[in-house]
C-alpha cells in the first residue's frame, strides 16, 4: 500500500470532531501549531495541514491587517474560524485560517498540506505536479488542488455544510513541531511564526 493510499484509509476509519470557534480564538502564534494535523475538506477533497504561518495583524508588520481595516481585510477583524482568501502576485489565491478575539485582526496562512482524499480531482486541477507530495506543497498548490478562490472568501469553516470545512479526525498536533522563520516576505523576516510536522514531505520546499 502506498503512504498516500494508507493515509486515506486512516482518514476514512476516523471520526471527525467538531471544532469550537473557542479553539481558534487564542493568539495566532498558540493556533498555528495547534492548527497541524487538522484536516481540510471540499466535497469529496480533503488534506491534513501540515505547514502553517502566524500573522499577528496590528503587531505584525507582514500581516496584511496591520494598516488597520480595509475592505480586503474585514475577514480578518471577524469572529475566528474563517476563511481569510487573497489573490498574490497578480495570478495565485492564498488561504487563512482566522484567529484571536474578534476585532483583533489575525490569521494563520495554510502553507501545505498532505492529500488524504480526491487525489484525482487534485491531480487534475494540478496538472503540472508531477508527484503527489508536490499537489499541495505550497499555499498556492494547496489552493489550486483544492479550488479554492476569492470566491472562498468568509466562509465559515466551522459550519457542518460550507464549501470548505475545517475538521479534526482524531490526529494530534506534534508535540514538537518544526519552527522557523517565515517565508516571502519582506519584513519582520527573523520572527519564527512558521510551523510544519517534522520529517512530513509535503512540507513546501
Amino acid at each position: 500500500m502506498t503512504e498516500s493510499a494508507s493515509r486515506q484509509e486512516s482518514a476514512s476509519q476516523q471520526r471527525p470532531r467538531k471544532l469550537e470557534r473557542t479553539d481558534l480564538a487564542g493568539d495566532a502564534v498558540d493556533v498555528a501549531p495547534w492548527l497541524l494535523n487538522k484536516v481540510l475538506v471540499r466535497g469529496s477533497i480533503a488534506g491534513r495541514i501540515v505547514e502553517v504561518e502566524a500573522y499577528k495583524g496590528a503587531l505584525d508588520p507582514a500581516s496584511h491587517a496591520y494598516r488597520g481595516l480595509t475592505g480586503r481585510t474585514a475577514v480578518m477583524f471577524g469572529p475566528a474560524g474563517h476563511l481569510y482568501v487573497y489573490f498574490t502576485y497578480g495570478m495565485h489565491w492564498c488561504a487563512n485560517v482566522v484567529c484571536g478575539p474578534e476585532g483583533q485582526a489575525a490569521a494563520v496562512l495554510l502553507r501545505a498540506l498532505a492529500p488524504l482524499r480526491g487525489l484525482e480531482e487534485m491531480r487534475a486541477a494540478r496538472p503540472a505536479a508531477r508527484r503527489d507530495r508536490d499537489l499541495c506543497n505550497g499555499p498556492a498548490k494547496l489552493c489550486q488542488a483544492l479550488g479554492i478562490t476569492g470566491v472562498d472568501n468568509g466562509i465559515d469553516l466551522l459550519r457542518g455544510r460550507v464549501a470548505v470545512r475545517l475538521v479534526d479526525d482524531g490526529t494530534p498536533p506534534p508535540e514538537l513541531p518544526a519552527q522557523g522563520r517565515r517565508i516571502g516576505i519582506k519584513v519582520a523576516m527573523d520572527e519564527p511564526w512558521r510551523f510544519w510536522v517534522a520529517g512530513e514531505e509535503n512540507v513546501s520546499r
